[in-house]
């Protein structure tokens, strides 16, 4: 999965957060120590997520614009339930869940800006392409997923 990092504006929050007071154990410290490793089955099924792109008649300019598109959505979808999340914490205090709340709205803020500029690249490759009513049809289908 491809990730847009924002090291820079989570890494000035969270030097800011550091800097005042806060409880021993946040949200954010509790997910630091998590790490996620997928079975041969979840690489497998992770692979092919986008073999109905990789299958599909488009040229390759396209197709890497559909998958980056994918990723983003897919990115922001999981920082929306990360946000509600926080929302919900109950063992987070007023000023840590409102930094907690304003460092997650900046990385939102920083893929909504990547896929408006990978929604621009499309539109530029899908014009310079020149495609044919059915690849027309393909990218609508490939679109909505």
């Amino acid at each position: 999965m491809l990730r847009v990092q924002s090291v820079g504006l989570v890494q000035s929050l969270a030097s800011a957060q550091q800097r005042r007071s806060t409880p021993a154990t946040t949200l954010s410290e509790a997910m630091a120590g998590v790490r996620v490793t997928l079975s041969e089955l979840g690489r497998s099924k992770a692979a092919s997520k986008d073999s109905d792109i990789d299958d599909s008649s488009l040229p390759d300019a396209i197709k890497a614009s559909l998958k980056l598109i994918r990723a983003l959505k897919q990115q922001i979808a999981d920082k929306l339930l990360e946000l509600q999340a926080v929302m919900r914490e109950q063992a987070l205090d007023k000023e840590a869940r409102l930094q907690r709340t304003s460092a997650l709205q900046g990385e939102l803020a920083v893929l909504n800006g990547a896929l408006v500029g990978a929604m621009a690249d499309l539109a530029k490759a899908v014009k310079d392409a020149g495609l044919d009513a059915g690849q027309m049809a393909e990218l609508s289908q490939l679109s909505l997923r």
